[in-house]
């Protein structure tokens, strides 16, 4: 029997192997994987192409697998180059080479990195069709596979998992979720049809646009405030810059135009991540010194956070929402607080000294601005979100 379906011979069967080589659907997980790299030095080239090599065989087997599900068992797809028989030798062949580049991974590197590389080839064998019949596991598989294609071209050349790593990994895999989350909105009335329990089908149009505004938008925090405190280049905030405006621009697009913005938006946001790790732009850039305000430094951050929270409160329409939650949280968070400042959890040096009702003057007002900013921050996300 022939591996294509479409002509005979030779160059068909190469075309029909060929076809399965998706540059779109290819290219972030082997981003991520030159990411790792670079956020690992690139000590080691040949190691780095290995690890791509053996990225490419699990998603190249992902595809195939896909087509053969969504093609010759579903009838989801019109058309596919391969046979189902041709599927089931190229699944053989992609397969055989990705243990082999696995166990070239254990021997090079050490075992660590070909069990780092191993979840790769199981999302690609299991998204079709276990995975992307659940909300989770359509929405996370191909994350996750970019986030441990990320850990393990960082793995091999540095031996180790640092924090940067992770904290990059559990961003990709979150903004790349909340993208996924649009993406399978293009297929609701397909994916309704058929019972496959997308996030759109399970929450609606609406409701998986807001799930996936809440990925994004914490994937973008994150990095700011990785960035803040030095757990990742100083420059990579810089990348949160041109995605956040791409995303304003995608709320008011149909599904199918901001899955095409938001993923092209996803590339400039890891080429500049890149940027920011292999130049560090802002390598030498202090964090501004506030104790230059004493026992008023405390006092300080207060009133400028608290003006922030009474901000976005009225902003919400949520004067009253806020003031409510304050006076219920406020008794036992007094108590909670008078009572580790007590047996000497932790203290505050640089405060005005002043003591009220047993504890200091700023920590009575911590307690009034942290609940009004929770307050003022949900309901201003709220309102986005329902416009």
């Amino acid at each position: 029997m022939a591996i294509a379906r479409h002509g005979s011979g030779p160059r068909a069967t190469l075309d029909a192997v060929a076809s399965q080589v998706h540059p779109v659907f290819m290219a972030p997980p082997l981003a991520a994987s030159g990411f790792g790299a670079v956020l690992g030095g690139v000590g080691s080239p040949r190691l780095a192409g290995l690890h791509l090599a053996v990225a490419f065989t699990a998603l190249y087997t992902a595809h195939v697998k896909d087509g053969l599900v969504d093609f010759h068992h579903r009838g989801e797809d019109d058309d596919h180059p391969l046979t189902r028989r041709g599927c089931h030798l190229v699944l053989f062949g992609s397969t055989t080479l990705f243990f082999a580049g696995v166990v070239a991974l254990a021997v090079f590197v050490d075992p660590v990195a070909a069990v780092i590389a191993l979840p790769g080839w199981v999302v690609a064998v299991l998204h079709a069709p276990q995975l992307d019949t659940t909300p989770v596991g359509a929405t996370l598989g191909y994350p996750v596979g970019i986030g441990f294609a990320l850990l393990g071209g960082y793995y091999v050349q540095a031996r180790t998992l640092s924090t940067a790593a992770l904290a990059f990994a559990a961003v990709f895999v979150t903004v790349l979720a909340g993208i996924k989350v649009v993406d399978d909105a293009t297929d609701y009335d397909y994916d309704r049809s058929v019972d496959k329990r997308t996030v759109a089908v399970v929450v609606g149009r609406e409701g998986a646009r807001r799930v996936a505004g809440t990925l994004m938008g914490a994937g973008m925090v994150a990095v700011l405030a990785l960035s803040a405190t030095g757990v990742v280049p100083r420059g990579s905030a810089l990348a949160v810059v041109p995605f956040v405006a791409v995303s304003l621009i995608a709320r008011r697009a149909d599904a199918e135009l901001a899955t095409m913005l938001l993923v092209r938006a996803s590339y400039l946001f890891f080429a500049l991540l890149v940027v920011a790790v292999w130049f560090r732009p802002f390598a030498g850039l202090s964090l501004p010194d506030i104790t230059a305000f004493g026992p008023y430094t405390y006092l300080a951050t207060e009133v400028l956070w608290g003006t922030a929270a009474v901000a976005l409160v009225v902003r919400a329409g949520a004067v009253w929402a806020a003031a409510r939650t304050v006076a219920v949280l406020y008794p036992a968070a007094y108590v909670w607080d008078w009572y580790t400042l007590e047996v000497g959890v932790f203290a505050i040096p640089m405060r005005t000294g002043i003591d009220l009702l047993g504890i200091p003057l700023e920590e009575h007002l911590f307690m009034l601005v942290v609940p009004t900013m929770v307050v003022g921050v949900h309901e201003t996300l709220r309102g986005l979100l329902d416009d």
